[in-house]
């Protein structure tokens, strides 16, 4: 694999951190499990007062989601879940080893000087096997399922993905665009705000470490194979990408028709605004 150039990156730019207490307070829980060792009320209490479980419940609530403590402990004590403890424990160890700074330089790699990057990412076992970000524009977190099946290497670029699109927030538009947007006609507006979704091609770019180096070198095959797919319709792809926007421009997509139509782009994994951007 090439070698990836940094620019110069100050203290100030980057302040990331891995918060695996939620997932170290479950792993314990199944570790007394299975020694039929008795599981205290402390234990209990030292999960629920974790900071990893304590955002993740804001989180789904905030998404009107249920998520109540009793739940989450029938979840805990399962049998599905003790037996992929063993595995847990292995991906974990693995995970707290990666190199979340150089996840966080290869995003301000593709991203203006004035960037930031700070996120707390937390590694989480949990029922819903999703990853996501949260609460952006005050204390960003990174949620990432905890699955044995993804590598120290794919959990890097994933996090990268993702710190990208927290540092474009704090760069992209800039104020000068911002004031400039808030004049234009509104079906400008919504045009140029569309566009904003090209950044999960340039996060891709950056997640990847350059031009050269494929967006899914650490991925499975089948991650791989997707992506060349796509890739292949990248010309047809761009010219739907262009009509939807121009449709925007000339009043013939409103309201709703134009949130369905650009969230199809995303597609159901990564469609054209990742393979186009």
């Amino acid at each position: 694999m090439p070698l990836v150039a940094f620019a110069r990156v100050t203290q100030e730019q980057v302040n990331v951190r891995l918060v695996t207490d939620e997932a170290e307070a479950i792993l314990k829980i199944l570790a007394k499990k299975k020694a039929n060792e008795p599981i205290a009320e402390a234990d209990w209490q030292q999960l629920f007062a974790a900071e990893g479980y304590v955002r993740l419940k804001q989180r789904e609530t905030s998404m009107q989601r249920s998520f109540e403590d009793a739940d989450f402990k029938t979840f805990v004590l399962s049998d599905q879940l003790a037996a992929r403890a063993p595995a847990l424990r292995e991906a974990l160890d693995k995970w707290k080893r990666a190199d979340v700074t150089h996840a966080a330089r290869l995003a301000l790699n593709y991203l203006p000087k004035d960037a930031r990057i700070s996120a707390k990412i937390y590694p989480v076992i949990k029922p819903r096997e999703n990853s996501f970000v949260f609460d952006v524009k005050n204390d960003p977190a990174i949620f990432s399922y905890l699955d044995p099946a993804v590598s120290p290497q794919k959990f890097e670029n994933t996090l990268a993905h993702e710190m990208h699109h927290i540092g474009y927030g704090t760069s992209c538009p800039s104020k000068q665009i911002a004031d400039q947007l808030r004049e234009l006609p509104p079906n400008v507006k919504t045009a140029l705000t569309w566009t904003s979704a090209f950044g999960e091609g340039f996060a891709m770019l950056a997640a990847a470490g350059g031009p050269d180096i494929h967006p899914h070198a650490v991925s499975d095959s089948e991650e791989h194979a997707r992506w060349d797919k796509d890739v292949a319709n990248f010309n047809d792809d761009l010219k739907k990408v262009e009509k939807f926007l121009l449709d925007i421009l000339d009043g013939r997509l409103t309201g709703e028709e134009v949130q369905k139509a650009g969230f199809s782009f995303f597609g159901s994994t990564q469609g054209p605004w990742y393979t186009v951007g």
